[in-house]
C-alpha cells in the first residue's frame, strides 16, 4: 500500500504540473486576453506602439498609444512549419525504423541504431547553427531556384525563391530533429512483435518488406501514432533552431513555401526583451498568452492523439 502511494504521487506530478501551468498563464496572461479579445487569434498585427509616449486605457487596461496584438502570422508559421516537419519525418522514420528492423544484420543493427539515437541528443542551438551555415545557402542557391523552376506552376511552390530562411528550410531542419524519436520508438516495437507474424507472412510468400509492412507495421498502428504526436509536440515547441533559420518574419503571412514566418516559440524568445521596455507590461503578458495558444494547442493535438489512439485500438479488437 505504501508502495502504491508513492508511485501515484510520483505519477500524479506530472499531471499536477500541466495544471499549475496552464493555470499559471491564464492567470497572468489574462489581463491580454481581455484587451484583446478572438481579435488577437486572427489579426496580423504586432506592434509595442510608442513606448516613450504616455499610457492609455483601453478597455479597462493600461497599453502604451499604437499598441496592437495579433498573432494569427504566428499560427499560421508554426502550425506550417509543423506540418512540413511532419511530411517528411513520418516516412523517413518509418523507412528507417523498417529497415533497422529487417534491412541490417543484427550484428550491426545496434551500432546503427545508436547513431540514430544519437542524433536525438544534439541540442538544437547546434542544429540550428548547422542550420545557419550550411543548410541555409545550400538551400536557397541550389534547390530553392530549382523548384522554383521545375515545381513553379504549382501555386505555394512557385518564386521568389528567396534567400534560404524561411518555411521549408525550418520544415526540413526541425524534421531531421524529429526522426530519431519516430524511428527509434516504431524499430523497437516492430522488433518486439511476435516472430510467428513475420514467419508466417513469409511463408504465405510475402516478401521481407510486405511482411513489414503489411503484417508487423499495422500491429504496432499505435505507437507510430504515438511516436508522432510526440515528435509533433518537439517541432511546435522548438525555439532556438527555428530562431536561428527562420528569418522572422512579423505581421506578414507566407506567400509561398521559401518565405520567412515566425512561429510562436522562437517569437517569445525574439521579442522578450524588447516586451520587458513596456512599462504598462501588457507586451509581456500578451507573450504570455502567445504561450497559453501554444499551449491549447499542444493540447488539443495531444487530444487528438488520444482519439486516434483509442479509434486504433477499437479496430485493432475488431479485427479478425
Amino acid at each position: 500500500m505504501t508502495f502504491r502511494r508513492i508511485t501515484a504521487g510520483l505519477a500524479s506530478i506530472v499531471g499536477v504540473t500541466l495544471i499549475v501551468i496552464v493555470v499559471f498563464l491564464v492567470i497572468y496572461a489574462w489581463p491580454a486576453v481581455r484587451l484583446n479579445g478572438w481579435k488577437f487569434l486572427y489579426k496580423n498585427t504586432w506592434s509595442l506602439g510608442r513606448l516613450y509616449g504616455n499610457p492609455i486605457t483601453v478597455h479597462g487596461q493600461q497599453i502604451m498609444p499604437g499598441a496592437h496584438y495579433g498573432i494569427l502570422f504566428l499560427i499560421a508559421g508554426t502550425l506550417l512549419t509543423t506540418a512540413i516537419a511532419l511530411l517528411i519525418a513520418v516516412p523517413v522514420g518509418v523507412g528507417a525504423a523498417m529497415f533497422l528492423a529487417e534491412g541490417v544484420p543484427p550484428l550491426l543493427r545496434t551500432w546503427v541504431s545508436l547513431f540514430v539515437e544519437l542524433l536525438a541528443a544534439i541540442p538544437s542551438v547546434v542544429f540550428g547553427l548547422w542550420g545557419y551555415v550550411v543548410v541555409i545557402p545550400f538551400l536557397g542557391y541550389r534547390v530553392f531556384p530549382f523548384m522554383v523552376k521545375w515545381l513553379g506552376f504549382i501555386p505555394f511552390f512557385s518564386g521568389p525563391s528567396g534567400s534560404g530562411y524561411g518555411l521549408l528550410t525550418c520544415g526540413f531542419v526541425l524534421a531531421l530533429m524529429i526522426v530519431p524519436l519516430i524511428t527509434a520508438t516504431l524499430r523497437d516495437a516492430l522488433l518486439g512483435q511476435a516472430a510467428s507474424l513475420h514467419e508466417g507472412a513469409l511463408a504465405l510468400g510475402a516478401s521481407r518488406f510486405e511482411a513489414q509492412w503489411g503484417v508487423l507495421l499495422p500491429a504496432v498502428r499505435r505507437v507510430l501514432i504515438g511516436s508522432s504526436i510526440l515528435a509533433t509536440g518537439r517541432a511546435l515547441g522548438e525555439t532556438m533552431a527555428v530562431l536561428m533559420i527562420s528569418g522572422n518574419a512579423v505581421n506578414i503571412l507566407p506567400r509561398n513555401i521559401y518565405d520567412t514566418v515566425s512561429t510562436m516559440a522562437s517569437f517569445i524568445v525574439s521579442q522578450l526583451d524588447s516586451a520587458l521596455t513596456d512599462p504598462t507590461g501588457m507586451a509581456v503578458r500578451s507573450l504570455a498568452e502567445v504561450a497559453l495558444v501554444l499551449c491549447v494547442i499542444s493540447i488539443l493535438v495531444n487530444s487528438f492523439a488520444r482519439l486516434l489512439l483509442y479509434y486504433a485500438g477499437q479496430q485493432g479488437a475488431g479485427a479478425p
